[in-house]
């Protein structure tokens, strides 16, 4: 029977995870810490439209005393045209009680590849084309351990989940012994998005990122769009101008 997640509650329980004993493989040197996480991204798949709330907790060890824990909550969606929107707010105590402050909103429009970040402060859209990218595999990593976790059901929706297990050795780990750093993300391909994302490392604290109140529903056109009173402001350099063509060379004179 698939166990259930309740990753909308309370925190999850710290864990210190183990050092490893065994010899670890030759080669290049791990990175001194791994990306902690930051968010949910958003693809931008046509015809699966969708909305939901973005969950984000952490748990912040500290030398001394008890851990520190904050959060936030950031509105994400997806149109039928594969357009994307995403939030950023405030990230407060445990304690405080409503809507987090409103920082920053991307937007991104795949018809265009124009993505758009707006400041609701400032009042002031940045706009900014992105073009494709290439898709290479990325090279073996002799220190990244990756698990497979099976299926799970989450928020109503079947998931598969993977586990990304980092090793950095005490010579990089800044703390004198080896260090584990585990990422796990739980993935939809029905929603064609990450439904619930963790990040734990025993030096500095546990993050998560889990998705509520998923509506399977066209999002309102309003939500992909820049706010009336907004200043736009073009980022991309434009295009450079093709150079004239040489002259054609003179022509010889003909003798008489």
């Amino acid at each position: 029977m698939p166990r259930r997640f309740l990753i909308f509650g309370v925190l999850l329980a710290a864990s210190l995870l183990a050092f490893p004993s065994h010899k670890k493989p030759k080669g290049p040197s791990p990175p001194s810490a791994v990306t902690a996480v930051t968010g949910i991204v958003v693809p931008d798949v046509q015809g699966v439209p969708f909305s939901a709330t973005a969950v984000v907790q952490l748990e912040r060890y500290l030398f001394e005393g008890p851990a520190r824990f904050s959060r936030t909550i950031n509105l994400i969606g997806r149109d039928s045209k594969g357009r994307t929107h995403n939030e950023m707010r405030r990230i407060m105590p445990q304690s405080f009680h409503g809507s987090p402050a409103l920082q920053a909103v991307v937007l991104f429009d795949p018809a265009t590849r124009v993505r758009t970040i707006f400041d609701p402060v400032a009042k002031l859209a940045r706009q900014q084309l992105v073009p494709k990218e290439s898709q290479t595999p990325a090279p073996p990593d002799p220190w990244l351990h990756v698990e497979d976790l099976g299926t799970d059901t989450i928020s109503g929706l079947k998931a598969k989940g993977t586990r990304r297990t980092y090793t950095i050795p005490a010579s990089a780990s800044g703390v004198g012994q080896p260090v584990e750093i585990e990422d796990e993300e739980w993935y939809s391909e029905d929603l064609h998005i990450v439904l619930f994302r963790r990040h734990a490392d025993p030096r500095y604290g546990e993050q998560t990122i889990g998705l509520s109140g998923i509506k399977r529903e066209e999002p309102p056109a309003s939500m992909f769009e820049v706010p009336k009173g907004y200043k736009i402001q073009e980022l991309t350099p434009p295009a450079a101008s093709a150079p004239a063509p040489a002259p054609p060379p003179p022509s010889a004179p003909t003798t008489p």
